[in-house]
Order: C-alpha cells, then structure tokens, then sequence
C-alpha cells in the first residue's frame, strides 16, 4: 500500500513539471522575440519616415511631381497625392488663387489646395525688404504694380520644360492675369530686369528682352538711374546719398502735395501738369509714393495715379 501511493505521488510531480514548462517560455525565446519586435519597430520608422517630413514641409511643398525626363527639386519630401499637372513642353497655363503679393517677382498662390511661393521665371525687380540690401530704389513701385496686376483678373502660372523649383522651394514660372504676362508687363514699364537665365527655362527670354530693350531706351523706372540696373543686380551705389529723397515729396505728417515739382531718386524732374503728360513716360501711372505722384491724379482714391 506504502508503495503504491508512493508511484502515485511520483507521478503527480513528474506532471507538475511539464505543465510548468509549457506555460513559461525560456530566456533565449524571449529575447528573440522582444529582438522581432524591436526590428520591426525599426523597419516601421524608416517606412514611416518620408511622410513625416512630408507633413513638416507641406507649408512650401507643392503637390505636383516633376515630369519624366525633368530634374526633380532637391528635396526629400513625396509629393503629395492627387491629381498632377504635366506642362513641361507646352505652354498650356494652370489657373491659380492668389493668396498674397510678397515683391515685385513674388506671390503666394493656392495651387492644388496647397499654399506655395511662386518666383517669377527671367525677371528680376528691386528688393522691398532684403536683409542686406534693405529697401532699393523702385522696390516697392514695383511690388506695388505686381500687386496691382495680379489683382485685376484670372490668374494662371506656365511652366518651362526645366526646373520647377528653385532652392527655396519656390515654385518657377510665367505668371498671367486674363493671359496677359506679368513678366513682359514689369519689363515693358521699367520696374523689372531680365535675369536669372537658366536654360532650358528660356522660352519667352526673347520677348522679355525685347520689352526690356524698350524700358531701357525710353529710360523708365530703373532705367532712368544711371547705372543702377546691372548685370548682376541692383546697384544702390549708384544713386547718391543726396538725391535718394526727395526734397519736395509730399509731407508724410499733413498729407500735402508739394507745390514745386518732385524729383525721382536720380535728382530729375518728375512733375507733370496732368495724367496725359505723365502717361508719356509712365504708361500705366504711378503708385502712391513715386515722385511724379500728385494727389490730384490719383481721382479713385487707390493710391495710384494716372493708371488706365
């Protein structure tokens, strides 16, 4: 009998045992699988990556990939999904939402549900606002008639069969309000430079220099301070320290126009008797804040006289 309950017993312990064993895993299994887990977790952030910088630079991304055979922008980010705009080749225009003029060759559009900056392809105007060239001669006439026309009507960007980005992310392009181009606009009334010329992004550079050849012979705006628009930019130099303000410019606190005729920034005349006389050398008038500007002129009250 004692040794019967004695095989018994032996036999409960024996099965303890591999219960025991069953339920718990050993340490080199469950290493490997907290090793699985931390792969994957690896694995999972670097899928997972690219979206995330997507998503910290969708503020000045655009949500058009460049065409095949076209170098896309230095960027790591994915463009986003949806639909994309192919005018590499042609010069079909994409209609646009105008968000803000920041320059004379700047603005903020809404393009595919994304805000981005868009800089005007072969042109370049005065800085308004330039950390280290601060404000130039003309800037902000030319900031001003930007804002005037892409205000006035449809506008839409064309592409160029080159790059579609430069290196701030801002997207590259002929800008058009009711199919006029701004561009040849700023160039013709001498508020812009041909500049920037990059090829293959050349495709109305003959036309923009023609206008430009007119401004320049004319003596418009830049043109008519000598030396001031150069190959490589905007020479403040060469407009002297004395003649950068206007002596008898309208008075900033009363709001009074000045009696006796205004000088541009180069010391020349700049008063006209009425609008006809003025349009002679400023075709499309003047801003609020150009010398030839009289208060007079300016019948609308918009801060621009003489315009048509």
């Amino acid at each position: 009998m004692k040794g019967w309950l004695q095989a018994v017993i032996g036999l409960l312990f024996v099965g303890v045992l591999g219960l025991a064993g069953c339920a718990a895993p050993s340490d080199d299994e469950g290493w490997k699988e907290d090793a699985s887990t931390e792969q994957v977790d690896e694995e999972t952030l670097k899928e997972e990556a690219p979206e995330n910088d997507q998503s910290e630079a969708e503020n000045h991304t655009p949500t058009v990939s460049a065409p095949s055979g076209e170098k896309k922008p230095a960027s790591t980010t994915k463009p986003a999904t949806g639909k994309k705009t192919e005018t590499s080749g042609t010069t079909a225009q994409v209609p646009v939402t105008l968000v803000k003029t920041i320059d004379g060759d700047t603005i903020k559009v809404l393009y595919n549900g994304k805000e981005i900056n868009v800089r005007y392809l072969l042109i370049d105007t005065p800085e308004t606002n330039h950390p280290r060239l601060g404000k130039q001669p003309f800037g902000e006439e030319a900031k001003e008639r930007n804002r005037q026309l892409v205000n006035s009507g449809a506008l839409t960007l064309e592409f160029d069969i080159g790059e579609r980005y430069d290196k701030y992310d801002r997207l590259l392009a002929y800008v058009y309000v009711d199919g006029e181009s701004v561009q040849k606009t700023l160039l013709a009334e001498g508020l812009a430079r041909v500049a920037y010329v990059y090829p293959p992004n050349t495709r109305h550079l003959t036309p923009f220099e023609e206008s430009q050849a007119t401004a320049k012979k004319k003596e418009l705006g830049i043109w008519s301070i000598e030396n001031y628009a150069t190959d490589s930019g905007f020479d403040s130099d060469a407009v002297s320290a004395s003649s950068t303000v206007a002596p008898n410019a309208p008075s900033a606190t009363t709001g009074k126009q000045a009696t006796t005729p205004n000088t541009d920034v180069a010391g020349n005349l700049e008063w006209f008797k009425n609008c006809t006389e003025l349009r002679k050398k400023y075709p499309n008038g003047v801003p609020q804040g150009h010398a030839a500007y009289q208060a007079k002129m300016d019948r609308d009250k918009d801060g621009y006289a003489c315009e048509r």
